[in-house]
């Protein structure tokens, strides 16, 4: 069974939206857990407008499956990631001002940087992934630095499966799945997988490992559970 890591910088996002401390995010962390979730993820940024560095050390005290820690490996997040011991931190190519994950790594021109940090997390114990775009010579170049695993970048898929088309939304995923297997990388894979698109997905991209979802989960969370809550209120107004 593919495994599903549950990010939660969205109710992260919402609590910093108050100031305090609702929703609770190491609470929602062992509930969504306790769910039957198999993983956390987290991608603090630098500004952190969501997820805080602090939050990374509280969850690491808690969280009792997966713990994976996303994000640049800037000079921050490096001190962060080996101070915190996740199970696995994913380097993201992330721009400071980027508002959500956009792009793959170059794994070629940027090999060399990638190997460094690959190698100073692996002394740790760390296993590291790499996110990259569904091209087979980015998986090669993956496959250099070292890393355990790699993530493809599922945007593509999200994108061209809605419009109707699914088997072009899949192919490059299939083939690249298939490249990085053969070369001894972990599969992994996430952005914009939902409800409506994951099953398909896992169905036909052969040896992925985990899923990471957020954004998608949460707002869905929201929609399927409001009528509950929404009578829950009447209840109480009766």
């Amino acid at each position: 069974m593919t495994k599903l890591s549950v990010n939660i910088n969205k109710i992260a996002t919402l609590r910093n939206a108050r100031g305090g401390n609702v929703p609770d995010l190491l609470k929602m962390a062992s509930d969504i857990e306790s769910f039957g979730a198999q993983g956390i993820t987290i991608h603090p940024r630098p500004d952190e407008r969501h997820i805080r560095y602090q939050d990374a050390r509280d969850l690491k005290k808690i969280v009792a499956t997966e713990f994976n820690i996303e994000g640049n490996p800037v000079p921050k997040f490096i001190d962060l990631v080996l101070q915190v011991k996740p199970t696995q931190v994913t380097l993201v190519p992330d721009a400071v001002d980027a508002i959500t994950s956009n792009s793959g790594w170059d794994t070629i021109r940027h090999k060399g940087f990638l190997k460094e940090v690959i190698q100073t997390f692996k002394k740790a114990g760390i296993r590291c992934s790499i996110f990259v775009d569904p091209e087979a010579r980015m998986v090669e170049g993956a496959a250099e630095t070292g890393t355990d695993r790699i993530e493809l970048y599922t945007e593509y898929y999200a994108k061209t499966y809605g419009g109707g088309n699914r088997q072009e939304a899949v192919k490059p995923f299939v083939e690249t799945a298939e490249i990085a297997h053969s070369l001894g990388l972990g599969i992994n894979a996430g952005h914009d997988l939902s409800l409506d698109n994951i099953a398909f997905f896992k169905q036909n991209v052969p040896h992925l490992l985990e899923v990471s979802i957020g954004h998608a989960l949460i707002c869905e969370s929201l929609y399927l559970g409001l009528d509950n809550v929404i009578n829950m209120y009447k209840n109480k107004l009766k």
